[in-house]
């Protein structure tokens, strides 16, 4: 019998018996079949945080799981069928159903599993105690290997030897202090935190997509910076990043988020970590194997973050809104707004910061053909027409009414065959 751990949340019976989840464990958890919740869901249920996905277990094989689903006009895909995993979806909510396992073999990810029938074997081949709580629909957790008190302790803590355990997956690693910035309170795991330093090396046989997925959820955990802070004394954040990080300005840039009222954004995050000029975007988009727009923000951040001040005038600021659009113009005003000495309650950085949610930069209004119509032939000088008339746009402030806009197209003729002229 489990002495319940005060500080945890006793899951409600009722939400494993109503709407599509109670649906698909009424399906499966019948007729000598076993199905519980299972993974982050009873973590995040049981420290009272809002759930996700839902992963389910069950002892039926897949090919009963398929069956059993579409029987009851349900949709079944296998995602994985090979490693036992069937996505059902009930109406229009996805959940992973996944034969319960056991390792008959282990070398790195690839491990050789074979189905099986025992939870307290499926438990323990998963990576931290927390994640090896299972819920059953009666509302009973089960917990095999130490996960409830290790919750309630707000410890990150691997399943038996920690060695062995990051062996099966180099991932786990970054998944360690993931977790424990996530969840985790004080400092880390000392059995957990040593055998992550030995087997650091171990990083560089991951594929970069997978470092990049870590490190992203990484960034946007509660506890960020202090995790952070141990894997930059320990050597693992620099082996990651492949250059020195810039802590400091990521715990401004987290206040500054706070402040503003923002969502954390992992890409903003890691360019106030990893990005002082634009060659440090690049390094780490051959690094990470980041997306393209994800290189592209790191690449604006690094652009000049440093002419960035609330004294170049909202006028400057206007300026640099159009040329970036709302998402770049942020990004690059946080990171220098976190790199400067102002607190996070300064009313000019502040105003600098939101000016994109109160000002939307127009559309520049006109066109090749305003310039065609005054004689401006196509060709080179078309271009530097436009160019030159846009920049007179900008500079006079965006204006809209047809006598200015007319001078502004006057000037840009004339200044072109100006210089056609010489």
């Amino acid at each position: 019998m489990i002495d319940w751990p005060a500080a945890l949340r006793r899951p409600d019976p009722a939400w494993l018996r109503e709407g599509a989840l109670g649906r698909l464990l009424a399906l499966l958890d019948r007729d000598g079949e076993e199905a519980r919740v299972v993974g982050g869901a009873v973590r995040t249920v049981l420290i009272d945080a809002p759930v996700g996905e839902i992963d389910v277990a069950t002892t039926a094989l897949p090919a009963e799981v398929i069956r059993r689903v579409l029987a009851e006009g349900l949709k079944a895909v296998p995602t994985g069928i090979e490693h036992g995993t069937v996505t059902v979806v009930i109406d229009g909510a996805p959940f992973e159903v996944t034969t319960l396992r056991e390792d008959v073999e282990t070398f790195g990810r690839h491990a050789v599993v074979r189905f099986g029938r025992d939870w307290r074997v499926d438990a323990q081949r998963r990576d931290f105690t927390m994640n090896a709580l299972s819920l059953s629909r009666d509302g009973v957790v089960h917990d095999y290997v130490g996960g409830l008190a290790d919750l309630e302790a707000r410890r990150v803590r691997f399943i038996g030897d920690a060695a062995m355990r990051i062996a099966e997956d180099y991932l786990r690693i970054l998944r360690f202090f993931r977790f424990h910035a996530a969840y985790g309170h004080g400092v880390p795991d000392p059995d957990g935190l040593h055998a992550c330093i030995v087997a650091r090396d171990g990083l560089e046989r991951l594929s970069r997509e997978r470092v990049r997925m870590e490190l992203l959820k990484l960034l946007v955990a509660p506890h960020v910076v202090p995790t952070l802070a141990v894997m930059a004394e320990t050597g693992l954040l620099e082996s990651v990043l492949g250059g020195v990080p810039h802590l400091a300005a990521l715990s401004n840039l987290a206040k500054l988020e706070a402040a503003c009222g923002l969502a954390p954004s992992p890409v903003r995050r890691l360019g106030a970590l990893g990005v002082l000029i634009v060659e440090d975007a690049e390094r780490l988009w051959e690094r990470l194997r980041l997306t393209n727009a994800e290189h592209d923000r790191l690449a604006s951040i690094g652009d000049g973050w440093w002419r960035v001040a609330p004294q170049a005038g909202e006028g400057a600021a206007r300026t640099l809104l159009y040329r970036l659009g709302p998402e770049l113009y942020v990004d690059r005003v946080l990171v220098a707004w976190a790199r400067s000495p102002a607190p996070a309650g300064d009313s000019q950085w502040h105003a600098l910061a939101s000016l994109a949610a109160r000002w939307s930069a127009p559309k520049f209004p006109l066109k090749a053909a305003d310039l065609m119509a005054r004689g401006v032939a196509r060709g080179p000088q078309l271009g530097a027409a436009l160019a030159a008339a846009e920049e007179a746009w900008i500079r006079t402030g965006f204006p809209r009414d047809p006598q200015a806009l007319a001078g502004i197209l006057d000037d840009a003729v004339r200044a072109v065959a100006d210089l056609a002229a010489r």
